[in-house]
């Protein structure tokens, strides 16, 4: 059998390894060194030995087969990456604990309830539009700044029970922070600990401090006055231990309200960025569809049903930008992989980014095509924008009915055009960003439009 040092990779400098070069841009190394050493290389980050996975067969065999093999990173007692904000929530916790919280907020992501949460979703969406119809003309707005303020609104009427649009100005630059901190340090051994007080760290304490004063404020609020509430933040508050009986603790639902907050809205909010800056012949076919399906009208469960094209068009999104470019894990143990040995703990990073334009699965790749899910089913290991495995995105469901509910409203409602000639360049932030945002320009169309 190959040992681990045989499998391919960059050289690299003696002490840092292949730092420096992927500081600069991880999600464009990752891209270059794929087409270079393969579907299975190495590469070092200081003295940190990692992997780099990009074919879908790889990542069923290690996340579906030997998941035992590859398992999540959590040190309670060292926290790093997301951990370091979102303390031990759904998207970082292991084992009893994860089952347990799992079992708990799995319901609250039915799809029956998901559909209960339409109005709401629209009713924000709507709040949305009355600012934008207000504007000039064919103004310019940052679309991924608009999406994240119409996600953020989503996720807390919805989980939540409150808004906070009024805090957004304070929040969104904290949450953009914290998870630009969170991700700068989840593959870089080298960072200082939390305790120097560097700029870098004082700046994530801060905003961290922030979103914890956000959190436990509406924690206390809805304990103080918790009737007629039936959302996910009910549930934690009063879900009992059936062993003991003891409720969670204010902590454990700090670190599961903000891991729904952050995932529940990040996501979302890239994957409309991404969508709305579609080629105009793709977003013509799909206003079609939406004039003779809808319209005008809001959509409701049976019309997003028949947006078939709709749905195709949001699909193709996820998988040519998926918003979630990697997932990383230890390996456990000196594990096989496809006859070749990986050290126990290195850590694996699979590329979901890589594995939805591999050559094996997808003809011109670098195509955006919505037809691809019109026919073939390629909603299987080729395509993960919410993970594969039993560590799967709890809120697949909710994400997709949301993100088509909200692509029919607004192009229903308006035309959007690029301020500029091409898309702006990618950069990976936890989710896979337009950098500098995204300016372009919205027209209102006719009189004949969503929510009439």
């Amino acid at each position: 059998m190959q040992t681990s040092n045989q499998i391919p990779g960059p050289p690299g400098h003696f002490l840092f390894g292949n730092l420096a070069e992927f500081k600069r841009n991880p999600l464009a190394c990752m891209i270059a060194w794929q087409r270079t050493y393969g579907d299975l290389m190495r590469f070092k980050l200081g003295a940190k030995e990692f992997y780099l996975i990009s074919h879908p067969d790889l990542a069923e065999l290690a996340l579906i087969q030997q998941q035992e093999d590859f398992v999540k990173i959590y040190d309670a007692n060292k926290p790093n990456g997301l951990a370091l904000i979102l303390g031990q929530g759904l998207v970082t916790s292991s084992g009893d604990l994860w089952r347990k919280q799992r079992r708990l907020i799995q319901p609250v992501f039915h799809r029956s309830n998901v559909y209960t949460m339409l109005p709401a979703m629209a009713a924000a969406c709507h709040k949305l539009m009355a600012k934008w119809d207000v504007l000039p003309p064919d103004a310019t707005v940052n679309i991924a700044d608009e999406m994240l303020r119409l996600t953020v609104e989503v996720i807390t009427q919805t989980m939540l029970g409150t808004s906070v649009l009024e805090q957004i100005e304070q929040i969104a630059p904290a949450l953009e922070m914290s998870l630009r901190f969170a991700a700068k340090t989840a593959m870089n051994p080298l960072r200082p600990p939390l305790f120097i007080p560097t700029p870098d760290n004082r700046r994530f304490m801060r905003a961290r401090r922030l979103l914890d004063e956000l959190i436990y404020g509406i924690i206390a609020q809805r304990r103080a006055n918790s009737a007629g509430n039936n959302d996910l933040l009910q549930m934690l508050l009063d879900t009992e231990d059936p062993d003991t009986g003891e409720k969670m603790g204010d902590r454990q639902i700090r670190d599961e309200v903000l891991t729904i907050f952050s995932a529940g809205h990040e996501t979302t909010a890239t994957a409309l960025t991404w969508t709305l800056a579609k080629n105009p012949e793709t977003l013509s076919r799909l206003k079609d569809e939406l004039d003779k399906t809808l319209g005008g009208k809001t959509p409701d469960v049976n019309d997003l049903d028949r947006l078939t094209y709709t749905k195709a068009v949001l699909e193709e999104s996820l998988r040519i930008r998926p918003p979630v470019g990697i997932t990383l894990r230890k390996v456990a143990k000196d594990t096989p992989l496809q006859g070749r040995s990986l050290k126990a703990g290195d850590i694996a990073v699979f590329c979901i980014y890589n594995m939805h334009r591999h050559a094996d699965f997808w003809e011109q790749s670098e195509r955006f095509d919505p037809s691809r899910f019109l026919t073939a089913d390629k909603r299987n290991k080729a395509y993960m924008p919410f993970g594969i495995g039993h560590r799967h995105c709890a809120g697949t469901h909710f994400a997709l009915v949301e993100g088509q509910l909200l692509l029919a409203m607004l192009l229903q409602k308006y035309d959007f055009q690029l301020s500029g000639d091409d898309l702006p360049e990618m950069e990976m932030v936890v989710t896979v960003k337009p950098v500098g945002g995204l300016p372009m320009r919205i027209c209102r169309l006719g009189s004949n439009s969503a929510g009439n």
